[in-house]
């Protein structure tokens, strides 16, 4: 007797403690979307891959202008000229893997770089508006299968991402 009761004040304390707890949702694309600061970003990561798909391209048909002069040349060379043309082929062939590999990382490392103040700012805004409303979850709507209910927080963060986001750009 003396258990269930003990059983059913956890219970009901838990149930009396989850009652209090309040909840908000935003919308991240929305708030990402909005941002000045990550339509810069945006921009500035596509021109990066802009260029360097230009090197490629570039380097790519250097080897294929090389290959074509090895081929039209074969013919004519002796067996160490035309080793020694392989060769070259083989090296631009893989300078052209590594810089690719290269570049991929590269860009991996500048959209790091450009996104991780951006969603610094909207985790803090995110956090200063929660903290105003005494809210213990803010929950990302995009991510979420289903929510019903809740304060949708949206708008407010958005103002305070934009004030963050204007402090940032000074």
């Amino acid at each position: 007797m003396r258990r269930l009761l003990l059983t059913l004040l956890v219970v009901l304390s838990a149930g009396a403690s989850m009652a209090q707890q309040k909840f908000g949702h935003v919308n991240s694309q929305k708030l990402l979307d909005t941002l000045p600061s990550r339509k810069e970003a945006i921009k500035k990561l596509k021109d990066f891959e802009f260029a360097g798909t230009k090197e490629l391209e570039e380097m790519q048909i250097d080897l294929e202008k090389a290959y074509a002069k090895y081929q039209k040349d074969q013919p004519t060379m002796s067996p160490v000229i035309q080793q020694i043309e392989e060769e070259k082929l083989v090296r631009k062939q893989n300078a052209l893997q590594e810089r690719e590999q290269t570049l991929t990382r590269e860009l991996q490392a500048v959209s790091q770089d450009l996104n991780t103040p951006i969603l610094d700012r909207v985790q803090r805004s995110v956090k200063i508006v929660a903290d105003r409303k005494k809210l213990s979850y803010v929950i990302d709507e995009t991510v979420t299968l289903y929510f019903a209910g809740g304060i949708d927080l949206t708008a407010e963060v958005l103002i305070e991402l934009l004030r963050l986001d204007k402090e940032e750009a000074k």
